[in-house]
C-alpha cells in the first residue's frame, strides 16, 4: 500500500530508539522515549496561499528530520508505524 500525503502533510518513519546510553548502560523498553527524529517517506504537493499560489514544501523524501514531541498522527500501514504530520511540525532537517 502506498500513501500520498495531501497539501502540506509529510509522512515520516521514526528512527529506532537508542538501546544504550552514551555511558554504555542498556535501557529497558519501559525507559525508552519515542524518538523525535525520523526519515521523510513522502511529501505532499505543498500549501496554497489565500491567493491560490502553491508554496512548495521545504523538505524532500529521504531527509532526516527532528519534530515536536507530540507531532503528527500515528498510523500503521503494512506493519510499519508511521507519522502523518504537517510540515509546520518539523523543527529541523539533519544534514550529515
Amino acid at each position: 500500500m502506498k500513501l500520498k500525503p495531501l497539501g502540506d502533510k509529510v509522512i515520516v518513519k521514526r528512527v529506532e530508539a537508542e538501546t544504550k546510553t552514551k555511558g554504555g548502560i542498556v535501557l529497558p523498553d519501559t525507559a525508552k522515549e519515542k524518538p523525535k527524529r525520523g526519515k521523510v517517506l513522502a511529501v505532499g504537493e505543498g500549501k496554497r496561499t489565500d491567493k491560490g499560489e502553491l508554496v512548495k514544501p521545504s523538505v524532500k523524501v529521504g531527509d532526516e528530520v527532528l519534530f515536536a514531541s507530540f507531532a503528527g498522527t500515528e498510523v500503521t500501514v503494512d506493519g510499519d508505524e508511521l507519522l502523518i504530520m504537517g510540515q509546520d511540525d518539523i523543527l529541523a532537517v539533519i544534514h550529515k
